[in-house]
């Protein structure tokens, strides 16, 4: 079995929010395969369904991003899963909107809610997808623009982008991870340098 976790935070101020991808991610996966995310369990709300052939629990944590790992280590020991068989979606300030980047481990690189969780289950040997939300202008306060409401355009973007993640996630679960990195990861360009 396996449990998939979007990251985010509780609440209608915060749907539409970068920092609420894993979130929205999570809510296309089950809307794609019809399980329903409802169920209170381990301070979380909870879906059972099968995905590309696979027993899944999809999960929010309703304890706040910075909180997460307190409800997924629960659910873990719920479950009987290993690390290995967690699979996270978060935003990555990182990388571009839109872009995709899937991964076996890995540290928290500055993310609040993968620093929790990694503390919570104690290590970093956990897949996850990162969905890019780095802004396209300068932003001062990081932590503010993460929780400020998307814009239009960001908004249609999030939309391709959880779309994208949904496919990757149930390409992870039918071929396995590599399949989906070789097919998802992408590149960052580098910025060119003013002439």
């Amino acid at each position: 079995m396996w449990l998939v976790v979007g990251l985010g935070n509780p609440g209608a101020e915060y749907s539409w929010t970068p920092h609420n991808m894993g979130f929205l991610s999570l809510d296309c996966i089950a809307e794609r395969n019809r399980i329903s995310i409802t169920r209170p369990e381990s301070e979380s709300y909870i879906g059972l369904g099968r995905l590309s052939g696979k027993d899944v629990v999809l999960a929010k944590p309703q304890t706040y991003m910075n909180a997460s790992g307190r409800a997924v280590e629960k659910l873990l020991e719920r479950y009987g899963c290993a690390p290995e068989e967690l699979l996270v979606l978060s935003d990555e300030i990182a990388l571009p909107w839109g872009m995709l980047r899937i991964s076996e481990s890995g540290s928290a690189g500055g993310h609040n809610g993968l620093k929790s969780v990694i503390g919570g289950i104690g290590g970093e040997n956990f897949p996850r997808v990162r969905l890019g939300v780095k802004p396209e202008y300068a932003v001062g306060d990081l932590a503010a623009y993460v929780l400020s409401r998307m814009g239009r355009a960001e908004r249609e973007t999030a939309i391709q982008a959880v779309t994208e993640s949904a496919e990757a996630v149930e390409l992870i679960m039918a071929e396995g991870l590599g399949k989906a990195m070789a097919r998802f990861n992408r590149r960052v360009t580098p910025e060119k340098e003013p002439e």
